[in-house]
């Protein structure tokens, strides 16, 4: 009796276990899917963190922006675009490029001389601004025709100490991949800029400027206070940072030139834009860029993370070209809908969203589309010079597009141009310049450039035609632009989402034949 009644005493709890493990095996199969939308990889998940960082950040940008053309003047986001422009060029070589050798030596130590390094060289180049500004602002401000500027350039050597000790903090965390930490600095630099810009506006440009230079000290303080804790910072010596000063001295040497020529590209338009025609155009052309890059820095960084992370074994797998082909398709239909909506109805979006005196930002993105969907492209794909090894055919070609772009802007001037002719003419060569700079790349890649342009003309095409009907509706005033932006959004995400799984089966398709 004993037995037996042990034997059923024991039974519940065995049937509780299987019970249990029903269960699990339930919850495991539904959970699956969502397990499965989650990357595994250790890179593949820092990658995603921090692109959720810096996608919360330009969301509270988005979000803040119809704010802030209300609250300040197109000549006040001109004096923006220009301080932005001198702060780039001078944090890019901030840190001398040591900070990005900090997560290469082995030794924990010798990065962390290295983090003392960079700090030295943020302090003499922040130094050198503040010299430069006590002795130059007010030839500056009247060598652009903007005598306003003078007033605001002290906040250049206060950015580039911010920027620059976060620059170097950032790749510390890197190392230590701290990637959550990082992600939450971008949350609060956001929150720190934008705070300063809305809650201090009745100052006037100073608080638009002063966010920007000192938003970013909010994830330097951050970053610093967890890193110097380490024990690798009380060891830290003269004779350890020497060391590393010699050990990756090609970095100030070589890669701050690339540095400067990329940002300088990228910078300089809106210094030449205020010299040239004044604070207005060049607040209009800030804006207009400022908006429509942010898919850029976001996708294209998070997208060509990964591509690095994959492209250098597909390269020694003889799959580099697919590859490449592959990404740049996806890219081109990602970008199809947006180029072809906001060409059709930029003026007026940009009205209704930041006010009526940013219409001509909306003419402007019109001109700058083409320009910035090419860009879109080849931002990610751009990797292929560090997976080919052609860091100097990337300096050369960043110094050919520099020259490009301003020479003409100049022989524009020089010529009577107006302000808007040099817009849409810069535009155009940037586009143009930016395809060339493909077609090359491609080329060393072994892909059809050829057939690329040819998928991507037919897709804007097909895109085209399919909201044919909603564009000719719009345009003689019979649906108007909320009704054109609902229409024409469910279409657009149906028509993307069709096109990319199409090409995904015939990507398939041809590695199996």
């Amino acid at each position: 009796m004993s037995t037996g009644s042990s034997r059923h005493s024991r039974r519940p709890c065995s049937d509780g276990r299987r019970d249990t493990r029903g269960r699990r095996r339930v919850l495991n199969r539904l959970g699956a899917p969502a397990r499965r939308l989650l990357p595994t990889h250790a890179f593949a998940r820092g990658v995603s963190v921090l692109v959720g960082g810096t996608a919360g950040a330009q969301l509270l940008a988005v979000l803040a922006a119809p704010l802030l053309t209300r609250l300040y003047t197109p000549d006040d986001f001109g004096l923006l675009a220009v301080f932005t422009a001198f702060l780039a060029l001078f944090t890019v070589v901030a840190a001398g490029r040591y900070e990005l050798a900090i997560p290469l030596p082995e030794e924990d130590q010798d990065a962390a001389n290295l983090v003392l390094l960079g700090l030295l060289c943020v302090l003499l180049t922040a130094g050198l601004a503040l010299i430069g500004v006590l002795l130059w602002s007010q030839a500056i401000a009247a060598t652009l025709g903007t005598p306003e500027l003078a007033e605001y350039l002290w906040l250049v050597p206060v950015g580039v100490l911010f920027v620059g000790t976060y620059q170097v903090f950032n790749k510390w965390a890197v190392r230590t991949r701290h990637f959550a930490h990082v992600a939450r600095t971008r949350i609060w630099q956001a929150l720190g800029m934008l705070g300063i810009q809305i809650g201090a506006s009745p100052l006037g440009p100073v608080a638009l400027l002063g966010g920007q230079a000192t938003g970013q000290g909010i994830g330097a303080s951050g970053l610093a206070l967890s890193a110097v804790r380490r024990p690798e910072f009380r060891h830290c010596s003269l004779q350890g940072v020497a060391r590393q000063a010699r050990r990756y001295s090609n970095f100030p040497i070589y890669s701050t030139w690339t540095g400067l020529f990329n940002t300088g590209s990228l910078q300089l338009a809106p210094i030449v834009f205020v010299a040239l025609y004044g604070a207005t155009v060049a607040g209009l052309y800030g804006l207009t860029l400022r908006i429509l890059t942010m898919p850029i820095s976001l996708v294209g960084h998070a997208i060509g993370s990964v591509f690095l992370a994959h492209a250098p074994e597909a390269r020694r797998q003889h799959r580099l070209s697919p590859l490449v082909e592959s990404l740049h398709r996806k890219l081109a239909i990602l970008g199809i809908p947006p180029l072809v909506c906001l060409m059709v109805i930029g003026p007026e979006l940009f009205a209704m969203i930041f006010g009526e005196q940013w219409r001509k930002a909306g003419v402007y993105a019109q001109w700058m589309l083409p320009w910035i969907y090419i860009q879109f492209q080849w931002s990610p794909l751009s990797m292929l010079a560090s997976v080919l090894e052609l860091q100097r055919d990337a300096m050369l070609a960043q110094l050919l597009m520099l020259i490009a772009r301003f020479g003409l802007l100049f022989v524009l001037f020089m010529a009577g141009a107006g302000a808007d002719m040099a817009v849409l003419v810069f535009s155009l060569v940037s586009a143009l310049v930016y395809l060339l700079q493909q077609a090359w790349f491609f080329n060393k890649a072994g892909v059809s450039f050829v057939r690329s342009m040819g998928f991507e003309l037919i897709n804007l095409l097909m895109f085209t035609a399919i909201i044919l009907p909603m564009i000719v509706l719009y345009h003689q005033g019979v649906m108007s632009l909320i009704w054109f932006v609902a229409v024409v959004t469910p279409l657009a995400v149906g028509w993307t989402w069709w096109r990319v799984r199409q090409d995904k089966g015939a990507t398939l398709d041809r590695r199996s034949a």
